[in-house]
């Protein structure tokens, strides 16, 4: 009953992006795909599923009937799961010594395209006008987190 509410799922989000309703979707579109289905995969992760599902040959397209059985199979193992809150607000924490319970917008995209695995320009942006409270101008972290939080249920 669980792999057929999966399927469902996975069909349902894969249609979205079969545009040409052929069974295939833009292997730029995977990403998306994959995280509408709650999982959030760091993006070498994500370049290994594709590289799972890719054809021997790519062709810039991913088949519905290659990707459906290892996104079963993601699920099923519930990888990528998202990090829980308190894990995120303790990474907010060690970035704020101060303890003010806020970064600056400079702070947080200082962060977040110098260290690790970088933000893109677009990421930064979408993060931004998300974060940021446009009075004060930084963001209060907290309430971030709230919001962004996956309910798992």
């Amino acid at each position: 009953i669980i792999v057929a509410e999966f399927h469902k799922k996975i069909k349902e989000a894969f249609e979205v992006f079969d545009h040409e309703s052929n069974n295939t979707v833009d292997v730029r579109e995977i990403g998306t795909i994959v995280r509408s289905l709650g999982c959030c995969p760091s993006e070498g992760e994500l370049h290994d599923l594709i590289a799972e599902v890719e054809e021997e040959e790519p062709t810039g397209y991913i088949r519905y009937e290659k990707f459906l059985p290892v996104m079963t199979k993601v699920l099923l193992e519930k990888r990528y799961r998202p990090v829980s809150e308190d894990v995120i607000l303790r990474a907010f924490e060690v970035l704020d010594p101060a303890k003010r319970g806020f970064l600056t917008k400079e702070e947080l995209i200082k962060y977040m395209t110098e260290e690790g695995e970088p933000f893109s320009q677009e990421e930064m942006e979408e993060m931004l006008s998300a974060a940021i409270d446009p009075e004060s101008n930084v963001i209060h972290y907290k309430d971030y987190i709230t919001m962004m939080v996956v309910d798992d249920n």
